[in-house]
């Protein structure tokens, strides 16, 4: 048996999984890693199913002793310059710890979230099917304090396949992002102000919703209000300030902002890796419907 002591943190720690599906009309969000795609690439490394629980690792800071087994590890995401001892090795790619040694990841060039996957999983218990934690709603296990032992999974009968996974560089400098358009782009005079517009990330971005700062879209009927409606990751809801927020994944299941289009799926994971300060351009996927009246 493995375990993973923590020494630090950085500025926040967590556990993610692909999230808990299914629970919104329980008002439960399906949370899970903010960057799937570097989760599942982690996991793919050392061999686990996609569902096994990583170390979701913002701005770097991290440090863990293992103890116990030998262990194999990959990191993914921002590259955090890991190491084993002092000794770096690349990320996106497979390494292997020893008792008594130390995982370390420093703060990145570029990007925001690494993740961290150990051959077998962090073992702890799910709640609600997940062992993703939902800042929002406080739902999962708690973030990473120094002190804290994770306990490593069993592996599966499978073995690594890859020696290192050719990803690109996370960019660093203006983020291009598709948008479908709608639900509700009628409601603004202009929507159009949304692909124009260079948008800055403020501070107040987390896990909920990255907000936007830029020329502020207007609404066309400033006094009617929008019932409550479902929401979903990528909604891009425009308060009466007028700068967007892109929901994140742990978004509220409801929301009564208009939302003028969605980030798509295939550009969503994108938005994980994006600092405050950087600048965005959004773009409509397709032809966006013209309003009349």
């Amino acid at each position: 048996m493995s375990t993973l002591e923590i020494i630090k943190t950085g500025p926040l720690a967590l556990l993610e999984d692909l999230g808990r599906p299914g629970l919104a009309h329980m008002g439960v969000t399906r949370s899970g890693a903010a960057d799937r795609r570097s989760h599942t690439l982690a996991n793919r490394l050392v061999a686990n199913p996609n569902d096994r629980a990583t170390i979701e690792v913002m701005f770097g800071g991290f440090s863990a002793r293992v103890h116990g087994d030998d262990v194999a590890i990959a990191v993914t995401g921002a590259d955090a310059n890991p190491s084993v001892n002092g000794v770096p090795f690349g990320t996106n790619s497979i390494h292997y710890a020893h008792d008594g040694q130390v995982i370390s990841l420093g703060s990145p060039n570029s990007g925001l979230r690494s993740y961290l996957a150990v051959r077998g999983g962090i073992e702890v218990a799910p709640v609600l099917g997940s062992r993703s934690y939902d800042v929002m709603s406080a739902i999962g296990p708690q973030p990473l304090q120094a002190g804290d032992v994770l306990q490593v999974g069993d592996p599966t009968d499978d073995f690594p396949e890859l020696d290192q996974a050719p990803v690109a560089a996370i960019e660093d400098d203006v983020l291009e992002l598709m948008v479908v358009p709608g639900p509700r782009d009628d409601w603004f005079l202009d929507p159009d102000i949304l692909i124009r517009t260079n948008w800055q990330v403020t501070n107040r971005t987390d896990r909920v919703g990255m907000r936007l700062i830029g020329m502020p879209l207007e609404y066309r009927w400033p006094d009617r209000q929008l019932p409550s409606e479902g929401a979903t990751r990528g909604a891009i809801q425009v308060p009466p300030n007028g700068f967007p927020v892109i929901l994140g994944p742990d978004h509220p299941v409801t929301g009564g902002y208009p939302v003028i289009g969605v980030v798509t799926d295939e550009d969503i994971d994108k938005v994980a890796q994006i600092r405050p300060g950087q600048t965005v351009r959004l773009h409509w996927s397709r032809p966006r419907r013209r309003f009349e009246g």
